[in-house]
């Protein structure tokens, strides 16, 4: 069944055809077809590339982080404590996370009870965390947002933090609304932030340690028009890097594209409002998008860094 996104940003069926991508130079042809790989899953999120071209992604609601093998075949990876949202691997090949129901990061591997990282920032507990990631050097760097839920004055704000190699937690961030996807560019000089609740994709020049600098706009979001006089949002959530350094980002219109250098490249429209994203498969050929209890993949004529994590 085809689709068509309205200005509210809800898919709604249209013409009977597969869905399928506008044209992105070097990113996809056009009428590249948008597989769906499995539906049905309580939630989607957190998708990271396998070294075997498989891939993770987690489904928090039960706890569990699930597997796509090479050859297409779905399985539980882990399943226990934790309830993982995003996911990242270090250098040493060690799987963290961002753990919704310990509110901290933690290493998880199968058949072991997760292994607490950091769980407070100057003795504080985080709000929730949301979304990392880890560079070469071993730091790992990861967004803490207040749930909208919240009934209650925050104790911390939402910030971005990076919790280095030596593991001392530093904050990077403070004044980002809502601090979601994260990503690192191929030469990992360059660390992004996503913004739900603006217009903006922001950028933190990052030094030979990894620490970061001062924060910059790096690319404008398309947004659906504002409802009852709020400010304009592209409800960005998360993001991925190909190995040319241009960055995708999961929104309520769909994939947005953009160069290295923040301009708008396209967006890819999908059957349900994309979550998250990472490249895996042959080569990291292959771009993962997970949203709203799907799972899709889109073969691109680009690739993701080859690196450890995204």
């Amino acid at each position: 069944m085809g689709w068509l996104v309205v200005l509210s940003g809800v898919w709604l069926p249209a013409a009977a055809q597969e869905p399928v991508t506008p044209a992105i130079a070097g990113v996809v042809n056009v009428g590249t077809p948008i597989t769906l790989v499995k539906d049905g899953f309580e939630s989607v999120e957190g998708p990271l590339p396998q070294p075997d071209g498989g891939l993770l992604f987690t489904n928090n609601r039960l706890s569990r982080i699930v597997q796509i093998a090479p050859d297409g075949t779905i399985s539980t990876w882990y399943e226990g404590a934790g309830a993982a949202n995003a996911l990242a691997r270090t250098p040493k090949g060690e799987i963290v996370g961002t753990l919704t129901e310990g509110l901290a990061i933690g290493a998880v591997k199968p058949g072991e009870a997760p292994r607490v990282l950091v769980e407070t920032y100057d003795g504080t507990p985080f709000n929730r965390p949301n979304d990392l990631t880890a560079d070469k050097r071993g730091n790992i760097y990861f967004t803490d947002t207040v749930p909208l839920t919240a009934t209650a004055p925050p104790k911390i704000p939402s910030a971005l933090y990076v919790l280095t190699a030596q593991g001392k937690l530093v904050c990077i961030d403070e004044t980002i609304p809502r601090p979601n996807g994260v990503a690192l560019s191929p030469d990992e000089r360059t660390l992004y932030v996503a913004n739900t609740t603006g217009e903006w994709v922001y950028a933190f020049a990052l030094d030979r340690k990894g620490l970061a600098g001062k924060r910059r706009d790096f690319a404008r979001l398309a947004t659906p028009p504002p409802q009852n006089g709020a400010s304009p949002s592209g409800g960005a959530d998360g993001v991925a890097i190909d190995e040319k350094g241009r960055l995708y980002v999961a929104t309520a219109l769909g994939v947005q594209v953009f160069s290295p250098k923040g301009t708008p490249l396209g967006i890819i429209a999908l059957p349900r409002q994309p979550q998250n994203l990472a490249f895996s498969g042959p080569d990291r050929r292959a771009l993962y998008v997970v949203g709203r209890g799907a799972v899709f993949r889109i073969e691109t004529l680009t690739h993701g860094p080859k690196r450890a994590g995204k």
